[in-house]
């Protein structure tokens, strides 16, 4: 699996009901701290329109699902012990979690919208607690785990790089590789930092800044503003944006197993659901009704594959291309139309593709093909979301 997303949040906040929508499995939930321990891992979904409508064929996918017409690329999910303040001192759960979360290319922090949670995750009244408190806690017991990393031989690691006249960007990314971040991540955060250019006169402070960029560089928060259907709506309005959606994993996970019962039509992201089974009880009915209401059409949708999308699409900035053997029929050497999916940094190249299918494909790399227009395209070729593009290598 190439790429992994962290469900993060303070306990009982609803991560695990979030995972489990997401991905259809079975994490235990209760209402009181820690009930996660040893982290979930299971495999969730970004959703996109399959070529395969467009071209007026029946595709055949390997590393993905299509559903009427919409392609499920798979994805890693983890969901990692709820984080308390402090963390980063081995409180809680603190070290677990944060080793958990080394190889995530980006988090979503599940919040309690509702303010039904205190700030250690216990039952409080709701509207009690802020929630907004929580973005801050959370980003900065991240930052001050990177902090402890950068920290590690400071003096010793800037002094040997200001004497042989090294940039101090190559010994922090060796630091931080096995947090998943890159000597391009690490150049972008000091350039936004703005700190002195004598790295070796930095300060505690300025070290601590340094972090904080790093954190946003290489690893992107999206906050899901969860169980937004018992938040006050003031709240929620306040806290929205583009990378903030309101969420009800809860909602999410009803609609998914109605939908397995064949009661409701429904397909993870969908904006609405239709009943097909009109005989289900009052309970039942009229608990599909407050989710109609309470946040289909109020928020036009549960939030759960929003979220999923814009991590994958905005927060990551990648994009769906399609591999394929035969730009005439969309397939692969067996007929298999539209067979596989890989998802890439925006701005990546034909190139890039080849290497991503096959390190033989890249080394032996001849040309492109748009499979749509026929168009033969060279390496430096930039790719398109929603591309579909063969391969021509040296075998």
């Amino acid at each position: 699996m190439g790429m992994q997303i962290g469900i993060v949040g303070k306990p009982n906040v609803g991560k695990t009901t979030f995972f489990n929508a997401a991905t259809n499995a079975h994490g235990e939930t209760a209402s009181y701290p820690f009930t996660t321990i040893q982290a979930n891992k299971g495999i969730m979904y970004a959703r996109t329109p399959c070529p395969c409508r467009e071209l007026g064929a029946t595709c055949n996918p390997h590393n993905s699902e299509c559903r009427d017409g919409i392609r499920y690329v798979h994805i890693e999910a983890i969901d990692v012990a709820g984080l308390v303040p402090k963390a980063h001192e081995g409180r809680g759960l603190g070290n677990q979690f944060l080793d958990d979360l080394r190889q995530a290319s980006c988090l979503i922090h599940i919040i309690d919208a509702s303010g039904s949670t205190d700030a250690e995750g216990q039952m409080c009244p709701v509207g009690q607690h802020d929630p907004r408190q929580d973005v801050a806690f959370l980003e900065e017991e991240l930052d001050y785990w990177i902090l402890g990393i950068i920290k590690r031989d400071w003096e010793q690691v800037s002094r040997r790089c200001k004497l042989e006249d090294q940039k101090i960007s190559g010994p922090l990314a060796e630091r931080l590789t096995g947090l998943g971040i890159t000597e391009g991540d690490i150049k972008v955060a000091m350039r936004h930092a703005a700190l002195p250019e004598d790295f070796s006169t930095w300060t505690d402070a300025e070290l601590f800044t340094l972090a904080s960029h790093i954190r946003r560089a290489g690893k992107p928060i999206l906050l899901a503003l969860n169980k937004c259907d018992k938040a006050p709506d003031a709240m929620v309005q306040a806290m929205r944006g583009e990378h903030a959606i309101p969420t009800s994993a809860e909602c999410e996970l009803a609609l998914t197993h109605a939908a397995e019962k064949g009661l409701i039509d429904y397909k993870p992201g969908d904006d609405c659901f239709t009943v097909l089974d009109e005989d289900m009880s009052d309970k039942q009915l009229k608990g599909l009704e407050y989710i109609r209401t309470h946040v289909m059409e109020k928020y036009g949708g549960t939030g759960v594959q929003q979220c999923i999308n814009t991590a994958v699409f905005s927060l990551l900035n990648l994009i769906a291309v399609y591999p394929v053997e035969d730009e005439n029929h969309y397939a692969d050497k067996k007929g298999n139309v539209l067979p596989d999916v890989y998802l890439l940094p925006r701005g990546s190249t034909v190139l890039d593709l080849a290497y991503k299918v096959h390190t033989d494909l890249g080394e032996g790399f001849i040309r492109g093909v748009d499979a749509r227009t026929k168009r033969v395209v060279g390496a430096d070729h930039q790719l398109q979301h929603g591309d579909i593009i063969r391969i021509v290598a040296r075998t």
